[in-house]
């Protein structure tokens, strides 16, 4: 009875569809991004290199309870309030920084004389990237997907602040809304937790092939 209330007369499912839209395109444009970021941070030498890496890691650092009222206000001045598309770029915001950083010690782990060696029989320095670094950090990458994923997925308090009406909702919201007043309905909410835990169960699943693979990949084909 709880996982029918909850689908057909909460629009659980419709919440459920936006978090997916939300978490997915955070993960994709997260690890596309900063893919290129910490490369270009680990293999090219430019000025103020490393300062942006310490600025990076700030931006990381920096608590997002500061940031509620200036992104707001943000959002509103650029009509981007109460919408997916707007929730997508704040999220982006916090999830670069750390999805960059965490690359950088793995791309660090990989040999430039395996790239080098890629150049010298044809490859460009993307396709080096492509074919040969990307291929040896799949685990990184499958991890910065896990935690970008997991963090859009399980994120309330900026939806909470920038989102308000119903239709826009994502899962944590929608089950932060079934709270009226001093009244918990537990059967509700434990069933919203059990459907909200099965497209991370799911991602863990896939995952687990890519970081496994990883070890071997790159170095070993051909």
């Amino acid at each position: 009875n709880n996982y029918v209330t909850l689908l057909f007369e909460k629009d659980f499912l419709v919440a459920v569809k936006n978090s997916l839209i939300v978490a997915t395109t955070v993960t994709v444009i997260s690890v596309l991004i900063s893919s290129f970021a910490a490369y270009s941070m680990v293999r090219f030498r430019y000025r103020f290199r490393g300062l942006i890496g310490r600025l990076i890691l700030f931006a990381y650092l920096t608590p997002t309870s500061l940031l509620f009222i200036p992104l707001s206000i943000v959002m509103a001045q650029l009509r981007l309030g109460n919408s997916l598309f707007g929730l997508i770029l704040v999220y982006l915001t916090f999830s670069l920084p750390l999805s960059t950083w965490l690359l950088q010690g793995y791309f660090r782990s990989v040999p430039r004389e395996l790239e080098e060696q890629g150049m010298v029989d044809g490859l460009t320095r993307f396709g080096a990237l492509l074919r040969i670094v990307l291929p040896l950090s799949a685990p990184g990458l499958a991890a910065v997907a896990i935690f970008t994923f997991t963090g859009a997925w399980n994120e309330l308090l900026l939806a909470l602040v920038l989102i308000t009406s119903d239709s826009q909702r994502t899962a944590p919201l929608a089950l932060n809304y079934l709270i009226t007043s001093d009244v918990l309905p537990w059967g509700p909410l434990m069933a919203g937790a059990v459907l909200s835990s099965v497209p991370l169960m799911i991602l863990y699943f896939v995952a687990q092939r890519f970081m496994v693979a990883g070890m071997t990949a790159g170095s070993v084909k051909g």
